[in-house]
Parts: C-alpha cells; structure tokens; sequence
C-alpha cells in the first residue's frame, strides 16, 4: 500500500491539471478583452467623432448654401442687373437687399458674416454693418473656389479672431475684378468652432480640436496646449487618411489619438484618450479572479454533472426545436420533459410554436386577399371622363339625324365599357387592350374628326398578360392634354418591342409636349404614394405596374419625336410578379 496515490492525491492532481489550462485559458480571454476594449474604444471614439464631425458639416454645408441661395434671389438680381438710377430708389433697393441678407444670416446655428460685393460701384452690403469695401479683397478670394482659412486680422470684424471663408462670383468662374459683377461670400469665425468643442468635450475625457498640415490647430478654450502641440508635431510627420487612429506617448502617458477628415473643410478633428485610465478597471478583475479561481474549480465537478443533466439537455432539446422553427418547420415540438423548471418553457416552445404556424398562416391569407384588394382598388380607379360629352354627341347627332355616326359612337361606347367594367379577370392580352384603345380612339375621332393612330407592336407580343386597362389612360391623357389643345391632325403612334427579357410599349404624339421640368415634375409625382399623388391616370398604371411586375417596372417619360410627349411602359417579360398575381 506504500505509495500508492491516496483519493485525496488524486483530488489535488486533477485540480491541478484542471488550474493549469484554466490560467492560460484566462491569461488569452484576459488579452482577448483588453484588445476587445481597445477595438471599442477605437470604434467608440471614431463613432463619436464622426458623429459630432458630421453635425459640424451640416452646419458648414447649411453656411456654404447663402451664397448659392442669395445668387438667385430675385432681389439680388434686380439690384445687380438692373438698379434704378435715382438716389432714392437706389438706396431703397439697397436696404431691402440688406435687409434680406442679414435675414439669410440670423437663419444659421453660427455667427457668420454674409456680404455682397459690388466691385464696379466699389460697394459691399453685408449684414455686418462695420464691413467696409477693399478691393484687395476680390483679389484675393474670387479665384477660390473652396472654403478658405483667413487668418488676417481684420477691423471690421465683428468676432476677432481668424474665419473661414467661402464665396462665388457673377459670372461663375470670373476672376478678373473688371469682369465681376458680384462676390456673394459668407465667412464664420473659429470661435463657432470653439464653442461647438467645448461642448463636444464637456463630460468627456477628450480634448478634440481641429487640425491642418501648416496652421494653427482650432480647439476648445480650455485645450491643452501643450499635449495638443506635442500631438500636432505627430500628426505633421504622417500620411493621415479620411480617418483613423494611432498610439503615442504624451507627457509620461501613453494616449490614443483619433482623426476623422471633414469633407468641408478638408481639416481633421483629432482627439486624443489616456489608454490608462480606461485599461484600469481590467487590471482590478485580474486580482478578483485569481482569488475566486480555486472555490470555482473545488465545485466545477458536482456544477458540471448538474448542468448537463438539469441544463445543457433541455437547453439543447430548445435550440434544436429553435432550429428547425429556423428553417421553415412550423410544426416542430419537443417531446422531452426534464421534471424541473424546463419544463415550463418547454410547454411554452410548444404553445408559441403553435400558434406562430396558425399566426405566419392567417398573416399568409390575409396579405393575399390585401394584395388583391389593392390591385381592384387600382383597377377600379380608372374610369373614364368622356362619359358625358360621348352622349352629349350621341344626342346632338341624333338631332342631325346622322345616323351612322350614332350608331358608330353607340357601338364603340358599349365596347369600350363592355370591357373596362369586366372586374373578374386583373389581366389581359395586350393584343386586348390594343382592341380597346381602337374602341377609344374611334370615339375620339367621331368628335374631334382629326385623329390617327399608328400601330407597330409585333404579333409575338400581342398575346402577353398585362394589367388590364393599362393603355388608355396614356393614349387619353396624350388627347386631352397634348392634342385636343393643338389645332391640325393628331397622331398617336403605338410601338412595342422585346429585348434582354424586357417588354417595352411606346406611345408617342404629337401634341403640345412638357417641357423638361414638368416632365421632371410628372416623374416624381408618379413616384409618390396614393394619399400624396394628385392625380389616378398615369400614376395609377406606373404603380399597377409595379405592384404586378415588381421593381424595374412602370412608366419613363421623354420627349417624342413626333413633337410631343413619349411614355415608354417597362416590365419584365419573365417577372415572378406577374406570375404570382394571377394566383390571388
């Protein structure tokens, strides 16, 4: 028996080499944390930079727009292009204009100074009212194109200090004074800057501030000057991206410093983190651990065998049925009962399981019998708006006793309502609704006399499924607002064509047209929804377009070669869409 290991010894040989992997195992999770903290720390304080930076940009890019928004205020122009000659009207214009800029300028987060020059009057109107006019200044601004750091000092500033300054020219690209006729400028002062920072590092452990390769840096009025002027000298000894961060040793500590470029300025925030002081609380746990390592390891044992079986089983059991629920399996359920409290959220699974396959059902019918519903609602929207004036014709015809224009107009008026009122079927043969657009025009020509419509859609392409009612209202809003408003003959011509899978209908005419902002306008309006669109014609075939044959689908407007406006209908020829809406 001498020798031989005691339980005891074999107790304490199995605790040992249980401590051995688990100090490794922590001394790696332990460095696997502090480069976890690091990379959030870098993250965070990138976020946060680039959070404030962009705050900062929308305010630059707000002041950048005065000078674009007042070139093209009507009272600017006036004043520029044509000022009256008498003294009275003249300063009257002139106190408008700056009344008006110093409005543009109080409508900023930032105290700016917005000024106009006038170089062949000699004059500056701003809404700083110390401004005074040099010509130096034209000289020196006009051919910047950008914002510029100004660090000259000033007398008629109204915040000392240097500024930043951004201006254009009438006429754009003129940089010869004598060519100028304005120089509409907008400058701010770094203490905007200032402010902004200190509020930025309020609460913060930071010191931001801004910098630029060759100036001075722009910080908060309680910065650092000697740790900012330590980090500049290593800033300016390296190639800086858009943004990023490096480690460095300032004053004895080692520090963190983060840099995001401004996309107005073109200046970097920097903004620097002590590493110690955030890698601190880490080192305090290390101490914990060690101390609790030994009690943790003495009731592993019993703690595992116990987890598995009251635990890890039913944990299992739950993620196989969450996985299977993953998958697409609804009637997945579990089928073991551990006699503890999993019970309970096993009975739970079961229940949820259950009523999330009746729920993903009734959601399932009800988005059908929604979507259907929205597409008859679309349907029915179009109803025609000549309804009146084809009987008013019938009747006065009938009066001439003209009987085969009666009779004509009878027959094509039934037709057309024949069909458009057939609600059982969303789809038809284009070659359908070719025959309804004849139908259409031919009652059109019986009043008007001076319609002609040219077909050229291929015979391969007539028998497509296509939303029913889908051509006329283009060929009637091509009538009623391009043609019936334009003396002489109307042609509408209708081309259709198949290529790289999709289908395209182009109706052309040779009305009145739009011009290139209204047809801008009609394309917008057309994307908008049902509550805010003003009208159901064009925009309720785009978004029936839509709804059946997906994106991509829907309507382009453009100009005709014939003279007036050309609508080009788009869909795929093999779209699950449309497949799937003739299902319900």
């Amino acid at each position: 028996m001498t020798g031989k290991p005691t339980i005891f010894t074999k107790v304490l040989v199995l605790i040992a080499l249980l401590l051995t992997p688990v100090l490794f195992l922590y001394i790696y999770t332990n460095q696997v944390s502090v480069d976890v903290v690091r990379e959030e720390m870098e993250s965070s304080s990138l976020n946060r930079l680039s959070f404030f930076l962009q705050q900062f940009d929308t305010t630059v890019e707000q002041l950048a727009m005065f000078p674009v928004i007042l070139n093209s205020d009507p009272y600017l122009r006036e004043f520029v292009d044509r000022r009256s000659d008498k003294p009275y009207d003249k300063l009257k214009e002139q106190t408008r204009l700056m009344q008006k800029i110093s409005l543009q300028s109080v409508s900023a987060a930032w105290t700016n100074d917005l000024s106009v020059y006038l170089p062949k009057d000699q004059l500056v109107i701003s809404s700083n009212i110390f401004k005074s006019y040099d010509p130096a200044d034209i000289d020196k601004f006009a051919p910047l194109k950008t914002w510029t750091y100004d660090g000259t000092v000033r007398g008629d500033a109204r915040t000392p200090g240097a500024r930043f300054t951004r201006q254009i020219v009438d006429p754009l690209g003129a940089t010869d004074p004598a060519a100028i006729q304005a120089m509409i400028q907008v400058s701010f002062p770094v203490a905007n800057i200032s402010a902004m920072l200190d509020q930025v590092k309020t609460g913060g452990k930071g010191d931001p501030f801004l910098y630029r390769n060759g100036f001075s840096p722009i910080g908060s009025a309680t910065m650092s000057e000697g740790s900012v002027q330590a980090i500049v000298s290593m800033l300016d000894g390296q190639s800086l991206q858009e943004s990023g961060h490096f480690v460095a040793m300032v004053a004895g500590r080692q520090v963190a410093v983060y840099y995001v470029k401004s996309r107005q300025l073109d200046w970097y925030l920097v903004d620097y983190v002590p590493v110690d002081s955030i890698l601190a609380p880490i080192r305090k746990t290390n101490l914990l651990f060690y101390a609790t390592l030994g009690l943790l390891l003495g009731m592993s044992f019993l703690a595992a065998y116990l987890l598995y079986r009251n635990v890890q089983k039913p944990i299992g059991k739950l993620l196989n049925g969450v996985r299977l629920l993953k998958k697409g399996d609804l009637s997945a359920r579990i089928r073991y009962r551990p006699n503890n409290e999993f019970d309970f959220l096993i009975d739970r699974f079961n229940e949820m399981a259950e009523q999330i396959q009746d729920l993903v059902q009734r959601v399932y019918a009800e988005k059908i019998r929604l979507h259907e519903a929205t597409l008859k609602q679309l349907q029915a929207q179009i109803n025609p708006h000549f309804l009146y004036n084809s009987l008013f014709f019938i009747i006065n015809t009938a009066m001439l006793e003209d009987t085969r224009s009666v009779v004509a107009m009878a027959q094509n008026l039934a037709e057309y309502y024949r069909y458009t009122t057939r609600m059982e079927n969303r789809t038809a043969a284009l070659d359908e609704e070719m025959k309804l657009v004849a139908n259409y025009l031919t009652i059109h020509n019986l009043r008007l006399g001076r319609l002609r419509c040219e077909l050229d859609v291929p015979e391969s392409m007539r028998e497509l499924p296509i939303p029913r009612l889908l051509l006329q209202p283009i060929v009637e809003n091509a009538i009623v607002h391009g043609i019936e408003n334009k003396p002489g003959e109307g042609v509408i011509r209708i081309s259709g064509s198949v290529s790289e899978g999709l289908c395209r209908i182009v109706v052309d005419d040779n009305g009145l047209g739009m011009t290139d902002e209204a047809i801008a306008g009609m394309e917008h309006q057309l994307a908008l929804p049902q509550e805010a669109a003003s009208g159901f014609g064009m925009w309720n075939v785009h978004q029936r377009l839509r709804y059946v044959f997906g994106e991509g689908a829907g309507l382009k407007l453009s100009h005709s070669p014939l003279g007036g406006l050309r609508v080009t209908l788009t869909w795929g020829r093999d779209s699950e869409h449309g497949a799937a809406i003739d299902r319900g």
